[in-house]
């Protein structure tokens, strides 16, 4: 475990999943930990330490409030953690653009809008700080039926790299994170699309994907959550511009 008292994180899509085993981790390590996510029932859960916003994380003025209100809250922001995100399976001939739009769009402008707001809050602080982002494997391997999805993800990659450039004068790390299949309540929903493109069963679909990881099985969101606990850490000083993949070996970057 890191040692994370003192410190103040924003976790975009924090409230199930990958984000919130993220949430939990920073929690168990003393941090302040901010949410904003689209599910107003995690509002409802919180603690002294832990401030919960209802909100599109790819919505420019909602990202913006909601790094001025854990900024008001815990009185500064340390590290952002980018982790919204979306997927949808569809072949290209079957999608539509309205599909194309909303999974490019959450994925790629969520990072962008929360990696600019943290990044001015961080340097008008003048203190440095971390930003986080939520790219795939599949950024670097792309894949049938998620065309859409491996884009944004190969774009976060990308833009990860840029602002790790740009903002290392200030102080700032920029990396991301790239996780293998990570089993979270969302893999009902990614079963049974790719069950209705290919004609497999969902459970069929889920023992091939498994099937495909050497390790024999799939990861946890607590897998994920510390892995980007060290990357906030100072473990992970000279660390930045990196994709840091937790796949068990499975989609090598």
């Amino acid at each position: 475990m890191q040692d994370h008292g003192g410190k103040t994180v924003l976790v975009t899509g924090g409230a199930s999943g990958i984000g919130l085993g993220i949430v939990q981790r920073f929690l168990d390590e003393g941090a302040n930990v901010a949410v904003l996510d689209l599910q107003p029932a995690f509002a409802e859960r919180h603690g002294d330490r832990l401030l919960a916003m209802t909100g599109d994380a790819a919505d420019e003025g909602v990202v913006t409030g909601a790094v001025a209100e854990t900024v008001e809250r815990f009185g500064r922001l340390d590290v952002m953690v980018c982790n919204a995100g979306v997927i949808a399976i569809n072949p290209v001939i079957d999608m539509d653009f309205a599909e194309w739009k909303r999974v490019t769009e959450l994925n790629l402008h969520s990072v962008f809008l929360g990696a600019r707001a943290a990044a001015r809050q961080m340097i008008a602080q003048g203190a440095g700080g971390v930003i986080v982002n939520a790219a795939s494997g599949a950024a670097r391997r792309g894949a049938a039926n998620l065309a859409h999805y491996c884009a944004s993800k190969a774009a976060i990659v990308s833009l990860t790299q840029s602002l790790s450039i740009e903002l290392a004068p200030h102080g700032i790390r920029v990396n991301s994170y790239t996780p293998g299949h990570i089993e979270t309540p969302f893999w009902d929903d990614i079963a049974a699309g790719f069950a209705r493109v290919t004609g497999q069963s969902p459970e069929e679909v889920i023992d091939g994907f498994r099937a495909s990881v050497p390790a024999g099985r799939f990861g946890t969101p607590a897998d994920v959550a510390a892995a980007v606990s060290w990357l906030v850490s100072d473990d992970a000083a000279y660390v930045s511009g990196q994709a840091i993949a937790m796949n068990g070996a499975e989609m090598p970057f």
